[in-house]
């Protein structure tokens, strides 16, 4: 089944969903290239924020907001789990739901750096993997205590 029958088969909700979710993850893919990260949180903060009548009329989950990101990152080149999560929480907060970015580091079984991005809401992981998967990794924290 192609990629325009799958999408075509989604409901008219979900369809709305990728299409709000893709141009955000290209965006913010292009602008993770380009600027430097203080300058994209500022500007992803600004917008953040869904007005009352967004986050009334259009009430989305964040399982779907998480699909949503999921899915439209396997079409654009280099969206890292730091794309997927800016932009879960930028959409989190769109729809009214409050979430944090989380950046941890662990080193390899080779001794190499690694670092990885994640969003929890309710205190629970909607992406960048499972609670068990992340335990590895140590959160940094910024001067107020998360990321963004």
């Amino acid at each position: 089944m192609g990629r325009i029958s799958k999408f075509l088969q989604l409901t008219g909700p979900e369809r709305r969903l990728l299409l709000q979710a893709w141009p955000m993850v290209c965006a913010v893919r292009l602008m993770l290239w380009l600027l430097p990260f203080r300058l994209l949180r500022e500007m992803l903060t600004k917008f953040s924020y869904g007005t009352e009548a967004d986050v009334k009329t259009e009430r989305v989950s964040v399982e779907c907001v998480a699909w949503a990101v999921t899915v439209t990152s396997r079409y654009v080149p280099v969206a890292t789990c730091l794309t997927q999560a800016l932009v879960t929480k930028l959409m989190l907060g769109r729809f009214g739901h409050q979430a944090i970015v989380r950046i941890g580091v662990a080193r390899s079984d080779t001794g190499e750096l690694q670092a990885h991005a994640w969003v929890e809401s309710g205190g629970k992981v909607v992406i960048g993997g499972s609670e068990s998967s992340l335990q590895r990794y140590k959160p940094l924290a910024a001067a107020n205590g998360d990321l963004w």
